[in-house]
């Protein structure tokens, strides 16, 4: 029996406004783009030779980079998952941004839980993600402010973190 069940690991969380940007900049570039790009390719081919002929070339290239883009935003919105923005709560889960504390260090690290995508929404975003599937975000999920947790890190030795912060990330 097959299904068509997502999994939660390759879920992309979005708020219906990070959807809807998603989808208006893939129709863009299918449509109007894609057109565009298509008859840059013409015109260049129409000049000549194609070995010597860098417009040609360059165009090619913004077309395969562009082909990428689309592939990646398809992916993105099979994978997406519309809901609300999240809860102001303090409930550390996928679309905050948590500051936590290493035990026995200095300083604190603020990262988003999610997905590396999110940012690409939002150019002014410049910070790091951490993926709720990794040990450090499994550890974390679920967790509040004041809570600590551990977890075992690459290197095999357990680290302990402290949630000091945990808000909604607004793409």
């Amino acid at each position: 029996m097959t299904t068509n069940m997502r999994s939660e690991e390759n879920t992309l969380w979005v708020t219906q406004e990070a959807y809807d940007r998603l989808q208006e900049e893939l129709d863009h570039l299918r449509g109007p783009a894609r057109q565009e790009l298509s008859a840059r390719i013409g015109e260049a081919r129409d000049e000549g030779d194609l070995k010597e002929n860098g417009g040609y070339h360059a165009a090619k290239d913004e077309q395969g980079k562009q082909e990428a883009r689309i592939r990646q935003l398809e992916d993105m919105m099979n994978r997406a998952e519309v809901g609300e923005q999240r809860e102001d709560d303090g409930l550390v889960e996928p679309g905050m941004i948590v500051t936590i504390h290493f035990e026995g260090e200095h300083g604190d690290e603020t990262f988003l839980l999610g997905s590396r995508e999110l940012l690409a929404l939002d150019d002014s975003v410049d910070m790091d993600v951490y993926s709720p599937q990794s040990p450090l975000g499994a550890a974390i999920s679920g967790k509040r402010k004041g809570d600590s947790a551990t977890y075992a890190a690459p290197n095999g030795t357990n680290v302990t973190v402290k949630v000091l912060n945990a808000k909604p990330f607004a793409a």
